[in-house]
């Protein structure tokens, strides 16, 4: 098949395109910049030049392919907190390349995050069943979702908080390694016994190309191998590895030391891929988050 992905060159990207060419299909990858078209062609990518602000160029490329695979996102925007901006971005884009999918049996997988869950008040154990009703990504969500109404065999993969392996250098695990090596302590928030759900990108990736080849029209996907890790367990690991010690973070104070991650790191977010693992028979078989951080790869100096 003929794959046209958005975010190729970026982290889930650059494990997602590789796993497409070994499995033999052939895969156009958008690159906004010089660098991205290198690091695509790498991967043993063709390149489709531009950016998810240009609608005309995702049409076109959507239209040329077999199948579509979204994961280009404005984190720079999300990071400094223009939410509105980056989803308007991506709902956009999602609506541009629909409208050429529609009535195609084509499919498009979409991307989304786990975190929609906390924000729709889904207290339990997520599952693919729970919807998304509120947060910053769902109305991208529920648009994918939508497209199967219209012939597109659309689904949505949920990607945890942390996507995790030695392909990681801007998410969250980096992130909240440079704030321990500049405040000298590895934080949690109260007890720390919040749980976040993880994957690595390798096997996120296997689960990407699955969805293309059959995952059923309209079906939300869990990209998670680790259901649930206590984010106190992931400020040990990190304060072990950095030599520095574990501590707990008020509330009140939890603004002032994680800065703009205050507002995700005591989220409760637990989630299931039971049913994602048996529908598409996925299988994660690589290390979990706190072994992955204890193998060591995110504290040499060029993964910081």
């Amino acid at each position: 098949m003929k794959v046209f992905v958005t975010g190729a060159s970026g982290h889930v990207g650059s494990a997602v395109v590789p796993e497409l060419v070994r499995a033999g299909h052939q895969v156009l990858g958008l690159a906004r910049s010089d660098s991205s078209a290198k690091a695509v062609r790498s991967f043993g990518a063709e390149v489709q030049r531009g950016s998810l602000d240009e609608l005309d160029v995702l049409r076109q490329a959507a239209a040329s392919a077999d199948a579509v695979i979204h994961l280009a996102y404005k984190h720079h925007e999300m990071n400094t907190g223009d939410f509105a901006g980056a989803n308007d971005a991506d709902l956009r884009a999602i609506e541009a390349m629909g409208e050429v999918l529609t009535g195609t049996d084509k499919a498009f997988i979409g991307t989304s995050g786990t975190l929609m869950l906390a924000f729709s008040d889904v207290t339990d154990v997520g599952t693919e069943n729970d919807p998304s009703t509120k947060g910053p990504r769902a109305e991208a969500e529920n648009a994918v979702l939508a497209l199967a109404n219209f012939g597109v065999r659309s689904s949505v993969v949920r990607l945890p908080p942390s996507v995790h392996s030695s392909l990681d250098h801007a998410g969250f695990v980096p992130a909240l390694i440079a704030i321990a090596r500049a405040k000298g302590r590895a934080g949690f928030v109260g007890d720390g016994l919040n749980r976040w759900p993880a994957v690595h990108s390798l096997d996120a990736a296997c689960l990407y190309r699955l969805a293309m080849e059959a995952a059923p029209p309209g079906s939300r996907l869990h990209g998670i191998s680790d259901e649930g890790v206590p984010f106190r367990e992931v400020a040990q690991a990190i304060g072990q590895n950095l030599n520095v010690p574990t501590v707990s973070v008020k509330p009140e104070d939890a603004a002032d030391y994680f800065g703009f991650l205050a507002f995700f790191v005591p989220v409760d977010n637990a989630t299931s891929s039971t049913r994602t693992q048996e529908l598409l028979g996925w299988n994660p078989v690589h290390p979990g988050l706190v072994d992955d951080i204890n193998e060591g790869h995110y504290f040499t100096s060029a993964a910081s």
